[in-house]
Protein backbone atom coordinates (compact mmCIF):
# COMPACT_ATOMS: atom_id res chain seq x y z
CA UNK A 1 0.00 0.00 0.00
CA UNK A 2 1.52 3.32 -1.07
CA UNK A 3 0.73 5.50 1.94
CA UNK A 4 1.20 9.26 2.10
CA UNK A 5 1.27 10.74 5.62
CA UNK A 6 0.39 14.45 5.68
CA UNK A 7 0.70 16.83 8.63
CA UNK A 8 -1.46 20.00 8.28
CA UNK A 9 -0.32 23.59 8.69
CA UNK A 10 -0.17 25.40 12.01
CA UNK A 11 -1.20 29.07 12.15
CA UNK A 12 1.28 31.36 13.95
CA UNK A 13 1.36 30.38 17.64
CA UNK A 14 3.42 31.03 20.76
CA UNK A 15 5.56 28.00 19.88
CA UNK A 16 6.02 28.72 16.16
CA UNK A 17 9.39 30.40 16.81
CA UNK A 18 9.51 31.45 13.16
CA UNK A 19 11.96 34.31 13.60
CA UNK A 20 14.33 32.17 15.67
CA UNK A 21 14.19 29.24 13.26
CA UNK A 22 14.98 31.56 10.35
CA UNK A 23 18.20 32.54 12.13
CA UNK A 24 19.43 28.93 12.17
CA UNK A 25 18.07 27.97 8.75
CA UNK A 26 15.35 25.61 9.99
CA UNK A 27 11.64 25.46 9.22
CA UNK A 28 9.83 23.86 12.17
CA UNK A 29 10.41 23.45 15.89
CA UNK A 30 9.18 19.84 16.30
CA UNK A 31 8.22 16.91 14.03
CA UNK A 32 4.84 15.10 13.85
CA UNK A 33 5.63 12.35 16.36
CA UNK A 34 2.11 10.91 16.08
CA UNK A 35 2.34 10.32 12.34
CA UNK A 36 5.74 8.64 12.45
CA UNK A 37 4.43 6.42 15.26
CA UNK A 38 1.44 5.54 13.06
CA UNK A 39 3.87 4.62 10.29
CA UNK A 40 5.69 2.28 12.68
CA UNK A 41 2.46 0.54 13.75
CA UNK A 42 1.16 -0.01 10.21
CA UNK A 43 2.48 -3.01 8.22
CA UNK A 44 6.13 -2.47 7.37
CA UNK A 45 5.53 -4.08 3.97
CA UNK A 46 3.69 -0.87 3.00
CA UNK A 47 5.54 2.01 1.32
CA UNK A 48 5.51 5.34 3.16
CA UNK A 49 6.16 8.96 2.36
CA UNK A 50 5.64 11.81 4.83
CA UNK A 51 5.00 15.49 4.10
CA UNK A 52 4.93 18.06 6.89
CA UNK A 53 3.10 20.98 5.30
CA UNK A 54 4.79 23.28 7.79
CA UNK A 55 7.96 22.58 5.78
CA UNK A 56 6.61 22.33 2.24
CA UNK A 57 3.44 21.46 0.26
CA UNK A 58 2.65 18.03 -1.13
CA UNK A 59 4.05 17.69 -4.65
CA UNK A 60 2.06 16.50 -7.67
CA UNK A 61 4.25 13.41 -7.87
CA UNK A 62 3.46 12.57 -4.24
CA UNK A 63 -0.28 12.98 -4.81
CA UNK A 64 -0.09 10.78 -7.91
CA UNK A 65 1.98 8.14 -6.07
CA UNK A 66 -0.37 7.75 -3.10
CA UNK A 67 -3.06 5.09 -2.82
CA UNK A 68 -3.93 6.01 0.78
CA UNK A 69 -3.54 9.41 2.48
CA UNK A 70 -3.43 9.59 6.28
CA UNK A 71 -3.82 12.83 8.24
CA UNK A 72 -3.33 13.58 11.94
CA UNK A 73 -4.05 16.93 13.56
CA UNK A 74 -4.57 18.97 16.69
CA UNK A 75 -7.42 21.43 17.05
CA UNK A 76 -5.27 24.40 16.05
CA UNK A 77 -4.67 22.72 12.67
CA UNK A 78 -8.40 22.36 11.98
CA UNK A 79 -8.76 24.51 8.86
CA UNK A 80 -5.83 23.09 6.93
CA UNK A 81 -6.80 19.54 7.92
CA UNK A 82 -10.28 19.98 6.42
CA UNK A 83 -8.88 21.65 3.30
CA UNK A 84 -6.36 18.85 2.73
CA UNK A 85 -8.93 16.09 3.27
CA UNK A 86 -11.09 17.70 0.60
CA UNK A 87 -8.10 18.03 -1.72
CA UNK A 88 -7.23 14.36 -1.32
CA UNK A 89 -10.84 13.36 -1.95
CA UNK A 90 -10.95 15.60 -5.03
CA UNK A 91 -8.01 13.61 -6.34
CA UNK A 92 -9.80 10.33 -5.78
CA UNK A 93 -7.66 9.13 -2.89
CA UNK A 94 -8.71 6.94 0.00
CA UNK A 95 -8.43 9.12 3.13
CA UNK A 96 -7.94 8.20 6.79
CA UNK A 97 -7.75 10.69 9.67
CA UNK A 98 -6.85 10.50 13.34
CA UNK A 99 -5.14 12.38 16.14
CA UNK A 100 -6.35 14.55 19.05
CA UNK A 101 -8.69 16.83 17.09
CA UNK A 102 -10.66 14.13 15.19
CA UNK A 103 -10.77 12.05 18.38
CA UNK A 104 -12.26 14.94 20.39
CA UNK A 105 -14.86 16.14 17.88
CA UNK A 106 -15.20 13.58 15.07
CA UNK A 107 -18.40 15.18 13.79
CA UNK A 108 -16.48 18.34 12.86
CA UNK A 109 -14.00 16.35 10.76
CA UNK A 110 -16.72 14.16 9.24
CA UNK A 111 -18.02 17.15 7.22
CA UNK A 112 -14.97 16.78 4.93
CA UNK A 113 -16.00 13.16 4.20
CA UNK A 114 -12.88 11.15 5.03
CA UNK A 115 -13.24 7.43 4.29
CA UNK A 116 -11.82 6.22 7.59
CA UNK A 117 -11.65 7.78 11.05
CA UNK A 118 -9.02 6.09 13.21
CA UNK A 119 -9.68 7.61 16.63
CA UNK A 120 -8.34 7.29 20.17
CA UNK A 121 -4.94 5.57 20.55
CA UNK A 122 -3.55 3.95 17.42
CA UNK A 123 -1.96 0.94 19.07
CA UNK A 124 -5.51 -0.45 19.33
CA UNK A 125 -7.45 1.24 16.52
CA UNK A 126 -4.87 0.96 13.73
CA UNK A 127 -4.99 -2.87 13.76
CA UNK A 128 -8.80 -2.56 13.51
CA UNK A 129 -8.31 -0.33 10.45
CA UNK A 130 -5.87 -2.79 8.87
CA UNK A 131 -8.34 -5.66 9.37
CA UNK A 132 -11.07 -3.59 7.69
CA UNK A 133 -8.84 -2.94 4.66
CA UNK A 134 -7.97 -6.62 4.40
CA UNK A 135 -11.69 -7.44 4.46
CA UNK A 136 -12.27 -5.10 1.52
CA UNK A 137 -14.04 -2.37 3.49
CA UNK A 138 -13.82 1.12 2.01
CA UNK A 139 -14.99 3.18 4.98
CA UNK A 140 -15.35 2.97 8.74
CA UNK A 141 -14.91 4.54 12.16
CA UNK A 142 -12.63 2.81 14.65
CA UNK A 143 -12.84 3.65 18.37
CA UNK A 144 -11.92 2.11 21.71
CA UNK A 145 -12.36 2.86 25.40
CA UNK A 146 -9.31 0.75 26.19
CA UNK A 147 -5.95 2.35 26.93
CA UNK A 148 -3.07 0.50 25.25
CA UNK A 149 0.08 -0.76 26.91
CA UNK A 150 2.65 1.65 25.46
CA UNK A 151 5.46 -0.75 26.32
CA UNK A 152 4.40 -2.49 23.07
CA UNK A 153 4.65 0.66 20.93
CA UNK A 154 7.30 0.31 18.19
CA UNK A 155 10.13 2.77 17.54
CA UNK A 156 8.73 5.71 15.50
CA UNK A 157 9.82 5.98 11.87
CA UNK A 158 12.18 8.94 12.29
CA UNK A 159 13.74 7.99 8.96
CA UNK A 160 10.67 9.38 7.17
CA UNK A 161 11.36 12.92 8.38
CA UNK A 162 13.24 15.69 6.61
CA UNK A 163 15.51 15.93 9.64
CA UNK A 164 17.44 19.05 8.65
CA UNK A 165 14.24 21.09 8.66
CA UNK A 166 13.59 20.55 12.39
CA UNK A 167 15.17 22.36 15.31
CA UNK A 168 14.40 19.60 17.82
CA UNK A 169 13.26 15.97 17.81
CA UNK A 170 10.42 14.46 19.86
CA UNK A 171 10.24 11.30 21.93
CA UNK A 172 7.50 10.13 24.28
CA UNK A 173 8.02 8.14 27.47
CA UNK A 174 4.54 8.29 29.02
CA UNK A 175 0.89 9.09 28.35
CA UNK A 176 -1.63 10.32 30.89
CA UNK A 177 -1.52 12.53 33.98
CA UNK A 178 -2.63 11.76 37.56
CA UNK A 179 -4.19 15.18 38.19
CA UNK A 180 -7.71 16.45 37.44
CA UNK A 181 -7.39 20.03 36.13
CA UNK A 182 -10.85 20.97 34.90
CA UNK A 183 -9.71 22.63 31.65
CA UNK A 184 -7.25 19.92 30.54
CA UNK A 185 -8.01 17.53 27.68
CA UNK A 186 -4.99 15.29 28.29
CA UNK A 187 -6.78 13.31 30.97
CA UNK A 188 -9.77 12.99 28.61
CA UNK A 189 -7.64 11.70 25.73
CA UNK A 190 -5.12 9.60 27.66
CA UNK A 191 -6.51 9.02 31.14
CA UNK A 192 -5.33 9.76 34.67
CA UNK A 193 -3.15 6.67 35.07
CA UNK A 194 0.24 7.42 33.49
CA UNK A 195 1.42 4.59 31.25
CA UNK A 196 5.11 4.43 30.44
CA UNK A 197 7.42 2.75 28.00
CA UNK A 198 10.35 0.76 29.31
CA UNK A 199 13.78 2.40 29.60
CA UNK A 200 15.01 -0.02 26.92
CA UNK A 201 12.32 1.18 24.52
CA UNK A 202 13.18 4.82 24.97
CA UNK A 203 16.89 4.14 24.58
CA UNK A 204 16.16 2.22 21.36
CA UNK A 205 14.45 5.34 20.01
CA UNK A 206 17.47 7.43 20.95
CA UNK A 207 19.74 4.85 19.31
CA UNK A 208 17.78 5.22 16.09
CA UNK A 209 18.04 9.02 16.19
CA UNK A 210 21.75 8.75 16.93
CA UNK A 211 22.27 6.40 13.99
CA UNK A 212 20.42 8.84 11.73
CA UNK A 213 22.97 11.49 12.71
CA UNK A 214 20.80 13.60 15.00
CA UNK A 215 22.89 15.66 17.46
CA UNK A 216 20.58 18.44 18.62
CA UNK A 217 17.84 18.88 21.22
CA UNK A 218 15.23 16.25 22.05
CA UNK A 219 11.88 17.21 23.55
CA UNK A 220 10.30 14.62 25.85
CA UNK A 221 6.70 15.37 24.85
CA UNK A 222 5.05 13.78 27.92
CA UNK A 223 2.36 16.09 29.26
CA UNK A 224 3.64 15.33 32.75
CA UNK A 225 7.04 13.64 32.60
CA UNK A 226 6.99 12.88 36.33
CA UNK A 227 3.46 11.44 36.43
CA UNK A 228 4.94 8.04 37.27
CA UNK A 229 8.01 8.94 39.33
CA UNK A 230 9.11 5.36 39.94
CA UNK A 231 9.37 4.58 36.24
CA UNK A 232 10.91 7.97 35.45
CA UNK A 233 13.73 7.28 37.92
CA UNK A 234 14.41 3.95 36.21
CA UNK A 235 14.53 5.70 32.84
CA UNK A 236 16.82 8.48 34.06
CA UNK A 237 19.24 6.03 35.65
CA UNK A 238 19.56 4.19 32.33
CA UNK A 239 19.62 7.42 30.31
CA UNK A 240 22.43 8.82 32.43
CA UNK A 241 24.64 5.88 31.44
CA UNK A 242 23.58 6.06 27.77
CA UNK A 243 24.35 9.77 27.54
CA UNK A 244 27.80 9.34 29.08
CA UNK A 245 28.64 6.42 26.77
CA UNK A 246 27.61 8.47 23.72
CA UNK A 247 29.32 11.68 24.94
CA UNK A 248 26.06 13.56 25.55
CA UNK A 249 24.77 13.93 21.98
CA UNK A 250 21.34 15.18 23.09
CA UNK A 251 20.09 18.03 25.24
CA UNK A 252 16.63 17.29 26.69
CA UNK A 253 13.66 19.35 27.82
CA UNK A 254 10.17 18.31 28.88
CA UNK A 255 6.93 19.21 30.69
CA UNK A 256 6.25 18.48 34.37
CA UNK A 257 3.98 19.43 37.24
CA UNK A 258 5.25 21.92 39.81
CA UNK A 259 5.69 19.20 42.45
CA UNK A 260 8.95 18.37 40.65
CA UNK A 261 10.46 21.02 42.93
CA UNK A 262 9.90 18.80 45.97
CA UNK A 263 12.12 16.03 44.57
CA UNK A 264 15.74 17.22 44.60
CA UNK A 265 17.08 13.77 43.72
CA UNK A 266 14.88 13.57 40.63
CA UNK A 267 15.90 17.04 39.45
CA UNK A 268 19.57 16.17 39.96
CA UNK A 269 19.11 13.02 37.89
CA UNK A 270 17.48 15.04 35.11
CA UNK A 271 20.36 17.52 35.03
CA UNK A 272 22.88 14.65 35.04
CA UNK A 273 21.09 13.32 31.92
CA UNK A 274 21.51 16.75 30.25
CA UNK A 275 17.97 18.04 30.76
CA UNK A 276 18.24 21.82 30.77
CA UNK A 277 14.64 23.11 30.70
CA UNK A 278 11.17 22.16 31.90
CA UNK A 279 7.72 23.54 31.06
CA UNK A 280 5.49 24.04 34.12
CA UNK A 281 1.72 24.45 34.10
CA UNK A 282 1.45 27.21 36.71
CA UNK A 283 -1.67 28.90 35.21
CA UNK A 284 -2.13 31.65 37.83
CA UNK A 285 -0.79 32.79 41.22
CA UNK A 286 -4.42 33.25 42.39
CA UNK A 287 -5.07 30.35 44.74
CA UNK A 288 -8.86 30.69 44.50
CA UNK A 289 -8.71 30.23 40.73
CA UNK A 290 -6.41 27.22 41.09
CA UNK A 291 -8.85 25.59 43.48
CA UNK A 292 -11.80 26.47 41.24
CA UNK A 293 -10.19 24.67 38.31
CA UNK A 294 -9.12 21.73 40.51
CA UNK A 295 -5.40 22.35 40.08
CA UNK A 296 -4.83 21.54 43.72
CA UNK A 297 -1.22 20.42 43.21
CA UNK A 298 -0.31 24.09 42.69
CA UNK A 299 -1.77 25.19 46.02
CA UNK A 300 0.28 22.99 48.36
CA UNK A 301 3.51 25.00 48.41
CA UNK A 302 4.77 28.45 47.47
CA UNK A 303 4.86 28.65 43.67
CA UNK A 304 7.66 31.21 43.71
CA UNK A 305 9.79 29.04 46.01
CA UNK A 306 9.10 25.98 43.87
CA UNK A 307 10.25 27.73 40.70
CA UNK A 308 13.33 28.97 42.54
CA UNK A 309 14.27 25.41 43.56
CA UNK A 310 13.89 24.23 39.99
CA UNK A 311 16.13 27.04 38.71
CA UNK A 312 18.83 26.38 41.31
CA UNK A 313 18.77 22.69 40.42
CA UNK A 314 19.82 23.61 36.87
CA UNK A 315 16.50 23.50 34.99
CA UNK A 316 15.42 26.64 33.15
CA UNK A 317 11.68 27.16 33.72
CA UNK A 318 9.17 27.76 30.97
CA UNK A 319 5.61 28.14 32.20
CA UNK A 320 2.01 28.36 31.07
CA UNK A 321 -0.41 30.99 32.41
CA UNK A 322 -4.15 31.49 31.89
CA UNK A 323 -6.53 34.40 32.43
CA UNK A 324 -10.32 34.13 32.57
CA UNK A 325 -11.10 31.61 35.32
CA UNK A 326 -14.52 31.76 36.95
CA UNK A 327 -14.63 34.12 39.91
CA UNK A 328 -11.39 35.78 38.86
CA UNK A 329 -10.81 39.26 40.29
CA UNK A 330 -9.88 42.33 38.27
CA UNK A 331 -6.22 42.78 37.24
CA UNK A 332 -5.51 39.03 37.17
CA UNK A 333 -3.06 39.61 34.32
CA UNK A 334 -1.09 42.13 36.40
CA UNK A 335 -0.71 39.54 39.13
CA UNK A 336 0.56 37.04 36.57
CA UNK A 337 3.11 39.53 35.22
CA UNK A 338 4.25 40.31 38.77
CA UNK A 339 4.63 36.61 39.52
CA UNK A 340 6.60 35.94 36.30
CA UNK A 341 8.96 38.80 37.16
CA UNK A 342 9.43 37.74 40.79
CA UNK A 343 10.00 34.11 39.84
CA UNK A 344 12.33 35.10 36.94
CA UNK A 345 10.68 32.85 34.36
CA UNK A 346 12.08 33.85 30.95
CA UNK A 347 9.45 32.14 28.78
CA UNK A 348 5.86 32.62 29.94
CA UNK A 349 3.19 31.22 27.63
CA UNK A 350 0.08 33.29 28.26
CA UNK A 351 -3.44 32.72 26.97
CA UNK A 352 -7.11 33.27 27.69
CA UNK A 353 -8.96 30.27 29.06
CA UNK A 354 -10.61 28.08 26.42
CA UNK A 355 -13.12 25.30 26.95
CA UNK A 356 -11.63 22.36 25.08
CA UNK A 357 -14.10 19.75 23.79
CA UNK A 358 -15.17 17.04 26.25
CA UNK A 359 -13.19 18.41 29.19
CA UNK A 360 -14.86 18.78 32.58
CA UNK A 361 -14.88 22.54 31.97
CA UNK A 362 -16.63 22.05 28.61
CA UNK A 363 -19.35 19.85 30.12
CA UNK A 364 -19.92 22.24 33.04
CA UNK A 365 -20.21 25.28 30.79
CA UNK A 366 -22.46 23.39 28.39
CA UNK A 367 -24.78 22.53 31.28
CA UNK A 368 -24.73 26.18 32.37
CA UNK A 369 -25.44 27.26 28.75
CA UNK A 370 -22.31 29.42 28.69
CA UNK A 371 -20.57 28.04 25.60
CA UNK A 372 -20.54 30.62 22.82
CA UNK A 373 -22.14 29.50 19.58
CA UNK A 374 -20.07 29.71 16.40
CA UNK A 375 -16.94 30.42 18.43
CA UNK A 376 -13.63 29.85 16.69
CA UNK A 377 -12.14 26.41 17.26
CA UNK A 378 -8.60 26.99 15.95
CA UNK A 379 -7.69 27.73 19.54
CA UNK A 380 -4.38 29.44 20.31
CA UNK A 381 -3.00 32.49 22.13
CA UNK A 382 -4.60 34.89 19.64
CA UNK A 383 -8.16 33.60 20.06
CA UNK A 384 -10.95 35.09 22.18
CA UNK A 385 -12.52 32.93 24.87
CA UNK A 386 -15.15 30.50 23.53
CA UNK A 387 -17.49 30.81 26.51
CA UNK A 388 -19.13 33.50 28.63
CA UNK A 389 -16.80 34.33 31.56
CA UNK A 390 -17.83 35.64 34.97
CA UNK A 391 -16.48 39.10 34.22
CA UNK A 392 -16.74 41.09 30.97
CA UNK A 393 -14.78 39.47 28.18
CA UNK A 394 -13.69 42.89 26.93
CA UNK A 395 -11.96 43.56 30.26
CA UNK A 396 -10.24 40.18 30.20
CA UNK A 397 -9.08 40.62 26.60
CA UNK A 398 -7.69 44.10 27.23
CA UNK A 399 -5.82 42.93 30.33
CA UNK A 400 -4.46 40.04 28.32
CA UNK A 401 -3.18 42.22 25.47
CA UNK A 402 -1.47 44.62 27.86
CA UNK A 403 0.15 41.83 29.89
CA UNK A 404 1.44 39.98 26.80
CA UNK A 405 2.89 43.24 25.52
CA UNK A 406 4.60 43.92 28.83
CA UNK A 407 6.00 40.40 29.30
CA UNK A 408 7.85 40.57 26.00
CA UNK A 409 9.08 44.14 26.10
CA UNK A 410 12.72 43.74 24.94
CA UNK A 411 14.28 45.26 28.04
CA UNK A 412 11.89 43.53 30.46
CA UNK A 413 12.58 40.18 28.81
CA UNK A 414 16.36 40.67 28.92
CA UNK A 415 16.28 41.63 32.61
CA UNK A 416 14.09 38.65 33.53
CA UNK A 417 16.23 36.20 31.59
CA UNK A 418 19.37 37.66 33.16
CA UNK A 419 18.03 37.20 36.70
CA UNK A 420 17.12 33.60 35.91
CA UNK A 421 20.52 32.70 34.51
CA UNK A 422 22.46 34.31 37.35
CA UNK A 423 21.02 31.70 39.73
CA UNK A 424 20.58 28.81 37.28
CA UNK A 425 22.39 25.71 38.49
CA UNK A 426 25.45 24.86 36.39
CA UNK A 427 25.34 21.87 34.00
CA UNK A 428 26.53 18.57 35.46
CA UNK A 429 27.68 16.94 32.23
CA UNK A 430 30.17 18.18 29.67
CA UNK A 431 29.65 17.29 26.01
CA UNK A 432 32.83 17.48 23.94
CA UNK A 433 33.52 20.95 22.60
CA UNK A 434 32.80 21.52 18.92
CA UNK A 435 33.42 24.37 16.55
CA UNK A 436 30.34 26.48 15.76
CA UNK A 437 28.91 26.14 12.26
CA UNK A 438 28.63 29.03 9.82
CA UNK A 439 24.86 29.06 10.44
CA UNK A 440 25.43 29.40 14.20
CA UNK A 441 27.95 32.22 13.73
CA UNK A 442 25.58 34.02 11.37
CA UNK A 443 22.72 33.73 13.89
CA UNK A 444 24.96 35.03 16.66
CA UNK A 445 25.98 37.99 14.53
CA UNK A 446 22.35 38.89 13.84
CA UNK A 447 21.43 38.77 17.54
CA UNK A 448 24.43 40.90 18.47
CA UNK A 449 23.51 43.44 15.78
CA UNK A 450 19.83 43.63 16.74
CA UNK A 451 20.00 43.43 20.54
CA UNK A 452 23.56 44.63 21.21
CA UNK A 453 23.90 47.46 18.71
CA UNK A 454 20.73 48.51 16.87
CA UNK A 455 18.11 48.56 19.65
CA UNK A 456 17.95 50.51 22.90
CA UNK A 457 18.66 47.19 24.66
CA UNK A 458 22.33 47.55 23.71
CA UNK A 459 23.66 48.50 27.16
CA UNK A 460 21.66 45.87 28.99
CA UNK A 461 22.59 43.24 26.41
CA UNK A 462 26.35 43.64 26.92
CA UNK A 463 26.16 44.20 30.68
CA UNK A 464 24.02 41.12 31.25
CA UNK A 465 26.04 38.90 28.91
CA UNK A 466 29.41 39.72 30.48
CA UNK A 467 27.93 39.44 33.97
CA UNK A 468 26.56 35.93 33.23
CA UNK A 469 29.90 34.90 31.69
CA UNK A 470 31.70 36.08 34.82
CA UNK A 471 29.31 34.87 37.52
CA UNK A 472 27.86 31.69 35.97
CA UNK A 473 30.13 30.78 33.03
CA UNK A 474 28.66 27.31 32.49
CA UNK A 475 25.38 28.70 31.13
CA UNK A 476 26.35 31.68 28.97
CA UNK A 477 25.76 29.91 25.63
CA UNK A 478 22.24 28.85 26.64
CA UNK A 479 21.65 32.37 27.96
CA UNK A 480 22.39 33.82 24.52
CA UNK A 481 20.04 31.29 22.93
CA UNK A 482 17.19 32.33 25.21
CA UNK A 483 17.92 36.01 24.52
CA UNK A 484 17.40 35.18 20.84
CA UNK A 485 13.92 33.81 21.61
CA UNK A 486 12.54 37.30 22.00
CA UNK A 487 13.03 37.84 18.26
CA UNK A 488 9.95 35.62 17.91
CA UNK A 489 7.99 37.08 20.82
CA UNK A 490 8.48 40.66 19.63
CA UNK A 491 6.67 39.75 16.43
CA UNK A 492 4.15 37.44 18.07
CA UNK A 493 2.99 39.97 20.67
CA UNK A 494 1.98 42.24 17.77
CA UNK A 495 0.05 39.35 16.19
CA UNK A 496 -1.73 38.77 19.50
CA UNK A 497 -2.65 42.45 19.83
CA UNK A 498 -3.86 42.80 16.24
CA UNK A 499 -5.92 39.59 16.19
CA UNK A 500 -7.50 39.99 19.62
CA UNK A 501 -8.42 43.62 18.94
CA UNK A 502 -9.96 42.65 15.59
CA UNK A 503 -11.98 39.88 17.24
CA UNK A 504 -13.11 42.26 19.98
CA UNK A 505 -14.46 44.69 17.40
CA UNK A 506 -16.40 41.90 15.69
CA UNK A 507 -17.54 40.55 19.06
CA UNK A 508 -18.87 43.93 20.13
CA UNK A 509 -20.62 44.36 16.77
CA UNK A 510 -22.39 41.02 17.20
CA UNK A 511 -23.21 41.85 20.81
CA UNK A 512 -24.91 45.07 19.68
CA UNK A 513 -27.09 43.02 17.32
CA UNK A 514 -27.88 40.37 19.94
CA UNK A 515 -31.02 40.70 22.09
CA UNK A 516 -29.12 39.11 24.98
CA UNK A 517 -25.60 40.52 25.54
CA UNK A 518 -23.16 37.64 25.96
CA UNK A 519 -20.65 39.78 27.87
CA UNK A 520 -22.96 40.24 30.82
CA UNK A 521 -21.58 38.93 34.07
CA UNK A 522 -22.57 35.43 35.09
CA UNK A 523 -24.02 35.09 38.56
Amino acid sequence: MRTLLVYPLFPPTFWSYNKILELVDRKVLLPPLGLITVAAILPQTWDFKLVDRNIRPVTEDEWDWAELVIFSAMIVQKQDLLDQIREAKRRGKSVAVGGPYPTSVPHEVAVANPDFMILDEGEITLPMFIDALENGETQGVFRTLEKPDVSETPVPRYDLLELDAYDSMSVQFSRGCPFQCEFCDIIVLYGRKPRTKTPEQLLAELDFLYELGWRRSVFMVDDNFIGNKRNVRLLLQALKVWQAEHQYPFRFNTEASIDLAADIELMDLMVECNFDAVFLGIETPDEESLSMTKKFQNTRTSLTESVDKIIHAGLRPMAGFIIGFDGEKKDASSRIVKFVEEAAIPTAMFGMLQALPNTALWHRLEKEERLRENSRQDINQSTLMNFVPTRPITDIAQEYIEAFWQLYDPEVFLDRTYRCFLKLGAPKCKPPAKLPSWVDLRALGIIIWRQGIKRKTRWKFWHHLFSVMRQNPGVWETYLTVCAHNEHFLEYRQIVRDEIEAQLIEFQRQEALSPVPVTSEVA
